[in-house]
């Protein structure tokens, strides 16, 4: 379990792990299993980890004053999961965040990796790069949803992570793309007669 956070953090950074940092690293994180259906967060809670996952696929969403549901994010193995606003603010969650598969995780607290960062440099070279790739990623989902089509949302999502479309349930997929299953179903028929 240890060994793929490590690898992980390894192939993320420049500079290399010692073996006195890897053990500061094992004692940091600790391990965690969901099941099916249970919270790693609820609205209105602090995130008090960050949550590596090793194992299953879990969703981040809020829901609305009608009932529905809004997936902003899917997490699936050698992801992180955390609201890193609440995580890094200590301020209430407005999101939801729960295991869609049974999932094992690696958690840290913020105080653990706060001393983390500053112990290890790779820690620090590792928090740089997901910073970085999050704010892309930010920037092309918000890209996404203010110019493109249902279509272009749906093909967009099957080219950059087709994974998604066998691990989650059409409706999740659908939620995560802002359309409602009916729409998804349809252009989904339009792209296999292609």
């Amino acid at each position: 379990m240890y060994d793929i956070l490590l690898t992980y953090i390894s192939q993320r950074s420049v500079t290399p792990i010692t073996a006195e940092q890897a053990a500061l690293i094992r004692d940091a994180f600790k391990p965690k299993k969901l099941r099916k259906k249970q919270y790693l967060l609820q609205e209105g809670d602090v995130c008090k980890y960050l949550s590596f996952m090793v194992k299953g696929a879990m969703r981040q969403y809020s829901i609305d004053e009608k009932g529905n549901e809004h997936i902003v994010r899917f997490g699936i193995e050698q992801w992180w999961m955390a609201d890193r606003e609440s995580f890094e603010m200590q301020t209430p969650s407005r999101y939801n965040i729960d295991a869609w598969e049974e999932t094992e995780l690696l958690q840290v607290s913020r105080p653990a990796y706060l001393s983390l960062r500053d112990a290890v440099p790779a820690v620090m070279e590792l928090t740089q790069e997901l910073d970085k790739r999050g704010s892309i990623a930010a920037q092309k989902r918000i890209q996404a949803v203010i110019s493109y089509t249902a279509e272009e949302r749906y093909l967009d999502l099957l080219k950059t992570h087709p994974y998604f479309l066998q691990r989650f349930p059409q409706h999740m997929i659908a939620s995560y793309l802002g359309i409602s299953a009916e729409t998804l179903s349809r252009i989904r028929k339009q792209a296999l007669s292609k």
